[in-house]
């Protein structure tokens, strides 16, 4: 349906990857995953046709259309919504759009009137009268209320707007279907509802996705990018772990056997090559070792930093108390937060969770400081020492200065270079890359500079804003793991539900219409009692 064939793309001396055949087809949805910098999104777009390879083709099969997710979620800010959904099929809209503009020219020539003739015709085979009773069709189910499809996308709430693009990418009926991080700024529960369009879409899918638990829901075969080549295997993501351990054990298996063999046909060779009665077994020997292939295991392109936290000083009972807080923006109409009551354990691990824009950023800032309530009161114990990892730390990285020196203000001491060095190495800077500015940093990287941060300042409470944005599977891992192992008191916010699954011991799920679910006990549990499936 949708193949490469020697596909190569290379931007320096070094090709990003290379030798890339491969077949997308039977209505399979593949998962293509590979480490930060992998090429992942560059693949993406040759496919899409945004982007030329360096080398060899793609080829869509005759007949079969492509669909894409538009990654930008404030593109149509000022268009109607129904008007963004049927831009999903190109040529219907462009035939319409030059129609109407015909229509509206009151200078319009008799040649004009033919070629909207001519638009006419092609307009209705591409199924034009019927385009926005299917627009609206479409978005209906995809949970967009009617009252908003001739409502312009900028009063479309955030946690919606990519709803709407991907009611755009299905519009056309797409055969194929490219999704590059369809689950970016999207809250856990729009997630399953992506997870269930997705499945009940008849279409083979090529889907980026760093979210571990939707691959595993969604995906057919995992396409992994690594050692610059593409390999295919089947079951989700969870399978894929399993075999390719499995597989690179098998290979390392037969080398140590064939190295093995060889040894000892070598000793053979020195012991009697010289030995005129053995001479022709000597030669026969030489030319076994000739035949015997090992196998080059070419290092991956996947690293997992080693992550790992460290309280300072232990806290006992009772972390902080939240008593009547509420905040507004100034200038703002309304409260983002109003009137709520809580207190935090010390050693609990809670999840704040909720739609889009329901204010999890805004109460991580109040307790972190950042923002001061605008009623209520927020009371540390004593000896509370909070750390925070803001959503987007680009606030942290504006000075000019290197990783080395930015790494090292954390450290409490002086001449600790030693230990600045060995937090940088473990988070998978080393050499001169230590020397390079943070400016220059991407977001994966700020956010491993964060979580440094926080290894050095040995923080007893960590308030962490989506600490897994920008990571790749490896890092999200490492950090789970460094989570699990913190002996002290968590707050985060996190859309990632394996993530939020494997650590969080309680619920704070902030509600559209004020109201707060306060839930004890693991996320799998609190969807069993709120009845939602996991």
């Amino acid at each position: 349906m949708l193949s490469t064939t020697n596909l190569a793309i290379q931007f320096d001396a070094k090709p990003l990857f290379e030798h890339v055949t491969v077949k997308f087809s039977d209505g399979n949805r593949y998962g293509l995953i590979g480490a930060n910098g992998s090429g992942k999104s560059t693949l993406m777009k040759i496919l899409g046709g945004e982007l030329e390879p360096s080398a060899g083709d793609v080829v869509l099969q005759a007949g079969m259309r492509l669909g894409k997710l538009n990654q930008n979620q404030f593109a149509y800010e000022d268009e109607r919504v129904l008007d963004v959904v049927m831009q999903g099929h190109v040529e219907m809209w462009q035939a319409m759009q030059e129609r109407d503009r015909i229509y509206a020219n009151p200078d319009a020539s008799d040649g004009d009137y033919m070629r909207a003739a001519e638009l006419e015709g092609r307009f209705a085979e591409y199924g034009g009268y019927t385009a926005e009773a299917r627009a609206g069709a479409i978005l209906i189910d995809a949970g967009i209320d009617e009252s908003r499809h001739l409502r312009p996308m900028r009063e479309v709430p955030p946690g919606l707007k990519l709803r709407v693009l991907l009611a755009q990418a299905l519009f056309s009926r797409p055969d194929v279907l490219l999704l590059d991080e369809p689950t970016n700024n999207l809250d856990i529960h729009s997630i399953g509802w992506l997870e269930r369009a997705l499945n009940d879409y008849d279409a083979t899918m090529v889907i980026i996705s760093h979210d571990r638990h939707f691959l595993n829901q969604v995906c057919t075969h995992v396409a992994d990018l690594d050692y610059q080549q593409l390999r295919i295997y089947p079951g989700n993501y969870d399978d894929f772990m399993l075999a390719s351990v499995q597989a690179r054990q098998r290979v390392e298996a037969a080398n140590a056997k064939a190295k093995a063999q060889i040894s000892d046909l070598q000793e053979f060779v020195r012991r009697f090559s010289a030995n005129a009665s053995k001479a022709r077994q000597a030669t026969s020997r030489r030319r076994q070792i000739e035949k015997i292939k090992i196998e080059e295991i070419r290092p991956s392109s996947r690293q997992n930093p080693y992550i790992r936290f460290e309280q300072g000083r232990k806290l006992y009972r009772s972390a902080v108390t939240v008593a009547g807080l509420a905040f507004r923006y100034p200038g703002a109409d309304a409260d983002v937060l109003s009137g709520l009551n809580f207190n935090i354990e010390a050693g609990q691990r809670v999840a704040v969770i909720g739609p889009n824009g329901i204010g999890k950023t805004t109460l991580l800032r109040c307790l972190a400081g950042e923002l001061h309530p605008t009623a209520g009161h927020i009371t540390w114990v004593e000896n509370a020492q909070p750390g925070y990892m803001p959503q987007d730390p680009q606030a942290e990285f504006n000075e000019k200065t290197d990783l080395f020196s930015w790494m090292s203000t954390w450290t409490g001491k002086a001449d600790d270079d030693q230990i600045v060095r060995a937090t940088l190495g473990r988070l998978l800077f080393s050499g001169d890359e230590v020397k390079k500015p943070v400016k220059v940093l991407s977001g994966g990287e700020k956010g491993r500079m964060i979580y440094g941060k926080l290894m050095l300042t040995r923080p007893n409470v960590m308030l962490l804003d989506e600490p897994t944005n920008h990571m790749d599977m490896e890092t999200i891992e490492s950090l789970q793991i460094g989570l699990e192992k913190y002996p002290g008191t968590l707050i985060f916010v996190s859309h990632d539900r394996e993530f939020v699954a494997g650590l969080a011991t309680r619920m704070i799920e902030l509600q559209p219409d004020g109201s707060v679910t306060d839930f004890t006990g693991s996320y799998d549990e609190y969807l069993e009692a709120q009845g939602l499936e996991s």
